[in-house]
């Protein structure tokens, strides 16, 4: 194999784990998928993988060459669409014994499919955070302040991420704002406590949660633990937003 072969695999390889890792795949699942496409290249792959830092290392046993890269992971929105397609592209790649050429053409193929309408998220996620409501004992007005108060909250968390705001800053402020929404529950007979508590649900950091403790189980600590750091920071700022409108609104819940 040329060198320049290597490194096109290498560069590829070092392309797939930083979509997988940044979109929400946890660490192990991501070294798995990295090794099954290099072993169906027909070379090594060694990857470190941190929180923020992807190093590949690929081999060609043969003739004795490697090549080693390091990469930076992206901020990537989840998608579970997205990492159950490129799972199932490293399985594609050995049972088909596909090569590079066809391994990058099915890639780019996966990540250039359109993402579902933001509006259409935007509806969903406000409906769903409603539900919540509903679950926790909220009567009809907090379920639908509720609705109000994360569509307020998530548009703003988009509009300032997409600004290049701080990501925890940004946290506070959309909690600030969706609790204050739905502190317009006050006004009416409803559930206000529950409304206000259930409205700052769908910034709650999921995904990481359960990332951090997968990787932690699974011996990828330094992964894990970063992982878990994030998401209580994201909590952290969570709780904070939160306590700037009970703290304005305290003698009123009382």
């Amino acid at each position: 194999m040329r060198k320049e072969d290597l490194r096109d695999i290498a560069l590829f390889l070092q392309e797939y784990s930083t979509r997988l890792m940044g979109s929400g795949v946890h660490t192990a699942r991501v070294a798995r998928n990295t090794r099954r496409i290099a072993q169906a290249l027909h070379v090594d792959a060694k990857v470190v993988l941190l929180h923020k830092t992807i190093i590949i290392s690929v081999e060609d046993v043969e003739k004795h060459q490697s090549i080693n890269e390091v990469a930076v992971v992206p901020e990537l929105p989840i998608s579970f669409r997205l990492n159950a397609e490129l799972s199932s592209l490293s399985w594609e790649a050995q049972d088909e014994k596909l090569g590079l050429e066809e391994i990058i053409s099915r890639y780019n193929a996966i990540i250039s499919q359109p993402r579902l309408d933001f509006r259409l998220i935007w509806l969903l996620l406000s409906v769903a955070n409603g539900c919540f409501c509903a679950l926790f004992g909220g009567d009809l007005w907090a379920c639908i302040m509720v609705f109000a108060a994360t569509a307020v909250g998530f548009y703003l968390r988009t509009v300032l991420n997409k600004a290049g705001v701080n990501a925890f800053l940004s946290v506070i402020i959309s909690a600030i704002a969706a609790s204050l929404v739905s502190a317009l529950s006050l006004t009416f007979d409803a559930t206000a406590d529950i409304a206000i508590g259930t409205s700052v649900l769908f910034m709650v950091p999921g995904v990481p949660l359960i990332n951090g403790i997968i990787d932690i189980v699974s011996g990828h600590t330094v992964a894990g633990s970063g992982r878990l750091i994030q998401a209580a920071l994201i909590v952290i700022c969570i709780a904070v937003g939160l306590s700037a409108t009970l703290l304005i609104f305290e003698n009123k819940l009382i």
